[in-house]
């Protein structure tokens, strides 16, 4: 009877846990004009923050092509909002392994790429936030990036 009543309240945590899923306070993925992004165009993003207390991850998202010809990406975040100071931040995005394989998930020629870039954040106060994302690689315009986004996850 234990072995039973463990079973089935280990597969009622499975299923709650797989119908929970990804908690996205704000998602939203922009396109890059003719896949080929310039320093002068820099994404922004705009979501509100209803609870200051909560902690979110922040995540950028990247789809490129299979004609990209590098194997990462660095960009600039800039983010600004009530109570934070206005910063710039560099961050890297791998996008492909030592040996070549592309490491995001692919459909056709595209491949997608996520990152956590900020991790347990808290907003200093409720209000309307703004990150804006540039690309900062010595090529420019940047060939073969299709789309680049951001994500904000609510930390449970």
């Amino acid at each position: 009877m234990k072995d039973l009543l463990g079973r089935l309240l280990f597969l009622s945590m499975l299923l709650l846990g797989s119908a929970c899923g990804d908690s996205a306070l704000f998602e939203r993925n922009e396109s890059i004009p003719n896949r080929s992004w310039s320093y002068s165009d820099v994404p922004t993003f705009d979501f509100h923050i209803a609870d200051a207390g909560r902690k979110y991850d922040i995540w950028v998202n990247v789809r490129h092509t299979n004609d990209y010809k590098y194997s990462n990406l660095f960009i600039l975040l800039r983010q600004h909002g009530p109570g934070l100071k206005d910063t710039v931040q560099r961050y890297e995005i791998k996008l492909a392994e030592a040996d070549g394989r592309w490491t995001g998930s692919s459909a056709g020629n595209l491949y997608a790429s996520e990152r956590l870039v900020k991790k347990d954040v808290m907003f200093p106060d409720t209000g309307h936030y703004s990150f804006a994302i540039e690309q900062n690689m010595r090529e420019n315009p940047l060939k073969e990036i299709a789309d680049v986004g951001l994500k904000v996850v609510e930390k449970p």
